[in-house]
């Protein structure tokens, strides 16, 4: 399934947002409709923190007010995206299930109060989300407002209590069959932690010093797990009742619970949050980032923009406004990378509670604002584009990103603090998008024939079967760059022996590193060819590749192989911004991948979408201070005629959508 029956729906792209009529009166709910109507929104979400309400105490259900919400909407021309309102357990349920509450690492039992009050892996907590998920889809699941189902909220806080301990252990006998097998993984030779039997194991709790990584490691890989489990159990129990799509809003800012490729083939398409955590064109790049990760996670099939606030970036000390025109453009961004819909957390800015200063499409000021004018605008433009809906972005070029070398690379006791697994994955996609280049991302042990470029900025951990796959790639034609600090253990979190990275890989690579040295804070290495490195640096000795750049002392540091039909490429340094761009440059012109536009200016994007049919649109985002002019001719969707001979001039912050001949 894809977004495909949504949109078909809806009869074009969804824009709307999280609705919580609850919180409100009557009175409001009629501007409610009227404001909806002059938005143009088309679709709510309705329930995602309504259990109390819903079922007030344990399996009594009360639906009467959410019978009427769904009955006003569907007049009013609005579909709803029903949720699942199990990410905030009501007050009973705590009382009667204390056993079902969170529990710290460091042993410290939490209490209702907040939201994600529960254990996933608690009986008790399963049983209630899987009963009121059958309950709503018994009665929804044919109601004529019913657009798409939206199970729970942001997936997943993580538990350190005895249900998870007891999950933990049913996760490892599945995994590894039998202790002597956990106890080679985990190489519990080392500190006396060889376990003689499974009650002997517990989840990474607070101890004393650092923590075995491989058991880090796997309890990370269990709890996706659990959370992948729990989603499951509710999207089954709603499709015994409705055939409607059902899907999850992934959280993606830079922490990292759950495996989101498998996350991404249980949904019926996938669907994120996001919110940019830098203002400017560094909150473009976010939005870029964001988008081709969600793109990427669905199998390149478009997607759909769950949350997104108003006017929320997140910054260092303050939860930051966006500036005037950020609001259409942020989401006409999200729907260039593959977005079939823009929708917001949330329609009415809430009056009380711990949300209460989060932005909202109609705000505290309401709807005489300049928050609520710019969404109507943004309303306007996604139903314009409505002939986008299903159509696809095609990349040339990939970043390769794994989970497990994500949660490797948060371990204790690693080489150097500045070995930042999502940093360094969104530089490497940065380079790219200020390249001009759309990038997909990819898992190591994926087809990547498709690909002309790929980097692996952090491939930490790397599987044999990921080793084998990249040197294929590369021995196929492709043109690849490895980073530092690359395949260094295996999927087991054992040190790979004999040299850096994993073999086959090192073959395609034509090198092999003997030492790890990083570098004092603030320390600069200048290269032969005038780059400017910092942070780490390895001894490696070349093996049939030839040295680009190489440190002070004459040692390889940057490296080139030939090796079948392409090309592997070994970066065994940080290079600053500069040399990294221009680095990836290099790359991208020996491997011949080149932006759709070539000459852009920085903070002027261009992105495609094209259909089944032939067609194509042409994205174009100023994100700078300086008009543009793009010599491009199309007919201009969002303002109904063909654009002049000499092309298009987008003003500052503009933005404009072609349909190519």
């Amino acid at each position: 399934m894809s977004t495909s029956r949504l949109t078909a729906r809806l009869g074009g792209l969804a824009f709307g947002g999280d609705y919580n009529p609850e919180q409100w009166d009557q009175e409001t709910w009629k501007e409610d409709d009227a404001l909806m109507s002059r938005a143009r929104v088309n679709l709510a979400t309705l329930g995602v923190f309504s259990w109390a309400l819903l079922e007030p105490e344990e399996g009594r259900y009360e639906f009467a007010w959410l019978d009427q919400q769904l009955d006003r909407l569907h007049s009013y021309g609005v579909a709803v995206d029903l949720a699942t309102p199990t990410a905030s357990p009501p007050p009973w349920f705590t009382l009667a299930h204390p056993d079902a509450m969170p529990v710290t690492a460091e042993g410290a039992g939490l209490v209702h109060g907040s939201r994600d009050t529960y254990c996933l892996a608690a009986p008790a907590y399963r049983r209630a989300a899987r009963g009121i998920a059958a309950a709503l889809a018994a009665r929804y699941g044919e109601h004529p407002a019913l657009a798409l189902w939206h199970v729970h909220n942001e997936y997943a806080a993580v538990c350190y209590c005895d249900h998870a301990a007891a999950g933990f252990r049913r996760w490892l006998r599945e995994r590894h069959g039998s202790l002597d097998t956990v106890n080679a993984a985990w190489g519990t030779a080392f500190w006396s932690q060889r376990y003689g039997s499974w009650e002997e194991i517990l989840p990474p709790r607070a101890t004393q010093w650092h923590h075995n990584p491989a058991q880090v490691l796997d309890f990370r890989r269990y709890w996706s797990d659990e959370a992948l489990a729990a989603y499951r159990e509710q999207r089954d129990a709603i499709r015994v009742h409705s055939e409607l799509p059902v899907t999850t809003n992934l959280m993606l800012p830079g922490y990292q619970n759950l495996d989101l490729w498998a996350f991404g083939r249980e949904l019926d398409f996938v669907s994120i949050d996001h919110y940019p955590i830098a203002p400017g064109v560094d909150a473009a790049a976010d939005t870029a980032f964001g988008g081709d990760r969600a793109r990427s996670f669905g199998g390149g099939k478009p997607w759909l923009l769950m949350e997104q606030g108003t006017s929320t970036v997140y910054g260092e000390n303050a939860t930051l406004p966006k500036e005037p025109g950020e609001i259409l453009r942020h989401s006409v961004q999200h729907l260039a990378h593959g977005a079939d819909g823009a929708l917001f957390f949330q329609w009415r800015q809430s009056s009380s509670g711990a949300e209460i200063w989060h932005s909202a499409m109609v705000p505290h000021a309401g709807a005489d604002s300049r928050i609520f004018r710019e969404v109507c605008e943004t309303g306007e433009v996604v139903a314009r584009l409505a002939e986008l809906a299903g159509s696809k972005v095609v990349a040339e070029a990939a970043v390769l990103h794994d989970t497990d070398s994500w949660w490797g690379l948060e371990s204790q006791g690693l080489p150097s603090k500045d070995l930042d697994y999502p940093g360094t994955l969104r530089r490497a996609h940065r380079a790219l998008w200020d390249a001009g280049i759309t990038a997909d991302f990819a898992h190591p042990e994926a087809e990547l024939a498709a690909y002309r470029l790929v980097l692996a900025p952090a491939l930490h951990l790397l599987s044999d079967a990921a080793a084998e796959n990249l040197r294929g790639y590369v021995e196929q034609g492709g043109t690849l760059l490895v980073q530092y600090f690359s395949g260094v253990v295996d999927e087991n979190y054992r040190a790979r022996t004999g040299g850096y990275p994993a073999e086959p890989l090192r073959e395609a690579l034509g090198i092999r590193v003997e030492e790890h040295r990083p570098l004092a804070a603030g320390a600069v290495l200048s290269l032969s060819d005038g780059m400017a490195a910092g942070a780490w640096s390895e001894y490696l000795r070349t093996e049939g590749a030839d040295t680009v750049a190489a440190y002070a002392d004459g040692r390889p540091a940057l490296t080139r192989a030939a090796y079948g039909e392409g090309a592997g490429w070994y970066l065994s340094t940080r290079l600053d911004d500069a040399g990294y761009s221009a680095l990836v440059s290099r790359l991208l012109s020996e491997a011949e991948v080149r932006p759709f536009l070539p000459g852009l200016p920085p903070g002027v994007e261009a992105v495609r979408r094209s259909a089944d049919d032939g067609r194509s649109w042409l994205f174009l985002l100023n994100h700078g201070r300086e008009p543009w002019h793009v010599p491009v001719v199309g007919w201009e969707v969002l303002t109904g005629r063909q654009s002049a001979d000499g092309g298009v001039t987008l003003p500052p912050g503009g933005v404009a959508v072609l349909r190519l001949p």
